[in-house]
This record gives C-alpha cells, structure tokens and sequence, in this order.
C-alpha cells in the first residue's frame, strides 16, 4: 500500500510516499481503508525530535491522527465493529501511548492515518461510527480540533452574551471553536487577516481585528474599554499570554490550547482564571460533534501521493481551516 513515510526525525520535508505492508489488525484492533486523513500541527512537532523525550518514534514512521473510512479486517475479540462499517476518529502514534491516555480511556493509538491503510484500537471513545449525512471529508478533519473545541467551552465559565476574543481564528481549532462559541450566543472577537475576514464572519464572530495591521491588545481594549470576559488563545507561544491578558476583565478567564502553555503563575493577577486545555474524547464526544451543524472548514484537499507537499504547505504557506488528504482513488 501507499502511505506516507518518515525514516528519520526531521521537517516536512523528509517525508516520502513509499510502499509499505498493509498492518494487519491484533487482538482488540480494526483494519480501515482510509478515505480522508487531516493533517494536524502535533504531526509534525512530534516528527520533529522536539519532544522525544517524552515520545520516541521508532521509524519508518507514519504520521497523521484524524481520520475517516470504512472497517476492512477485525481482529480477535472485537465486537464492536464489523467489517463494511463506516467510522471516524483520531488515533495517536503507538510511542505516545503515556500521552494518548490523556485524549481518551482507554488510549486510542494507530499506525498512522496518512496511508491506504491504517490499524486502530476498536475500544476507544475517540472512534466512532460516521453518520451517513456526515461526508468522510469533513468527518477526518473533525476530531482533534472539535475535540479541542469541546474542551474549550466546557472548561470556560461562559454565559450567553459574553465577550470573548478568539486569537488563530481562521485555523484549523479556531474553525470549530468560533461557531462553537457563537452558537452559545458569545460575542466572539476574532483575530485574522483581511483575506480570511469574511470567513470568520462566516464562521460567526461578529467582530474581526487584522492582527498584523494593529496591534490587537490595544486595538481589543479600544472597542471594549472594560475588557473582555475572556480570552481563548488558539495562536500566541505562552511568554505572550502575559502581556495580552491586559485585554481580560477583573474576574475573567484565559483558555489557552496553544503549544506552549503558559505557567499560571506567571500572572500577576489573582482575579485571572488560567487554564490549558487539550483534546478530550470523552464518550459521546465525536457523536455529538457529528450531531452539531458545523460547517465544512476544509480549505485544501491533496491527493495521497501529494501528501508529503500538504505537510509543507502547512507549515509554510498560510493555511485557513484544515488541510485533508484523500487516499482513495479520486479528489470528490
């Protein structure tokens, strides 16, 4: 089969699309044939050799977590699944199984989404069955970044009519976490450039600042002298959240996602709630994402042997919404 290949840690740029065995399903696993796999930031910074400490990638290595496709093979002991059944999900490479436990109970590991084939766990929450209104597409590029929207609205103490100012709104969590947040009747504030203006409006925030022509700190606390209730970070490194938490108003919150996190006591302020989250896939979690209207955030789709490109692109070009690679046979 296809897939795509690492030999080594390093950029984007080492990897290949190479012909490699088909894993077979153990006990407790499924085979899929994956027709849609997104490419998340996390694929690359554990490529990296960045935090191998924490996470030693045994090679060749094959990236990619979220996906969509269609159970081929069960192995021993799975009830849950038959072969023909339509799923969706996320699975971490099997050397981050300490950190995989912090996404789902029991951990939910894969030997990597961007190929033809891929083997997964059957007895995870992070799996689930795809709906038939639910293309496969949009389905891959759900998970992590609706996982992670999910974890950001039920850690905010938010209420119908707060003011909330979104920074990395048009990527790939911020595109989740916006209709997500409006649809909670939140006043949401988004940060972007003038080309993805229109798309965050789209999304459901009612205002939008160009980041890179103001700066967004003074800009914010111009339009909303008081502050705002609370700041969801998508985008800014932690030393930086210090600074911009001059935007939150007494007894407000930051909810931070982004890598890396900001130690709370670094804030001088103890009416400031400080939180990171991650994606959690609780059980019912993916259901009810599926469940929910939210829009097809898809912004480029790439073929698999174009796949090794898709992982450049997103680290080099402006990337809005998510980025998916599509194994079968055809772009649909």
């Amino acid at each position: 089969m296809k897939a795509v290949v690492a030999q080594q840690y390093g950029p984007a740029e080492i990897l290949t699309v190479e012909d490699i065995p088909v894993p077979q399903p153990g006990p407790g696993q499924i085979q899929v044939r994956v027709h849609a796999a997104a490419l998340n930031p996390a694929d690359l910074r554990t490529l990296s050799g960045a935090v191998r400490d924490l996470i030693s990638l045994t090679f060749p290595h094959v990236p990619g977590s979220d996906f969509a496709g269609t159970v081929t093979e069960v192995g021993l002991g799975v009830t849950r699944y038959s072969p023909g059944d339509e799923v969706f999900g996320v699975g971490l490479p099997r050397a981050t199984e300490t950190m995989a436990a912090m996404l789902s109970t029991p951990p939910s590991l894969t030997t990597g989404a961007m190929a033809e084939y891929a083997v997964f766990e059957a007895d995870t929450p992070a799996i689930t069955r795809r709906p038939a209104h639910l293309s496969a597409e949009v389905a891959a590029s759900l998970p992590i970044s609706g996982l992670t929207a999910l974890s950001v609205l039920e850690a905010g103490r938010f209420e119908a009519g707060d003011r909330v100012l979104v920074t990395g709104a048009a990527g790939g969590v911020g595109s989740t976490v916006v209709p997500l947040l409006a649809a909670a009747q939140l006043h949401v504030i988004a940060t972007a450039i003038p080309e993805d203006d229109a798309y965050v409006r789209g999304l459901g925030a009612t205002e939008v600042i160009d980041y890179r022509a103001v700066d967004t700190i003074a800009e914010t606390l111009r339009r909303h002298p008081d502050g705002v209730d609370a700041l969801v970070n998508l985008a800014l490194p932690g030393p930086a959240l210090v600074p911009a938490s001059a935007v939150i108003r007494p007894g407000g919150q930051l909810v931070n996602v982004a890598f890396p996190s900001p130690d709370p006591s670094t804030f001088d302020r103890v009416d400031l709630s400080v939180q990171t989250v991650y994606s959690a896939a609780r059980p019912g979690a993916l259901d009810e994402l599926a469940a929910r209207s939210l829009p097809d955030v898809i912004s480029r789709r790439y073929t698999l042997d174009d796949a090794a490109q898709a992982y450049a692109d997103l680290v080099h070009t402006h990337v809005r919404g998510k980025l998916v690679v599509l194994p079968t046979d055809r772009l649909r």
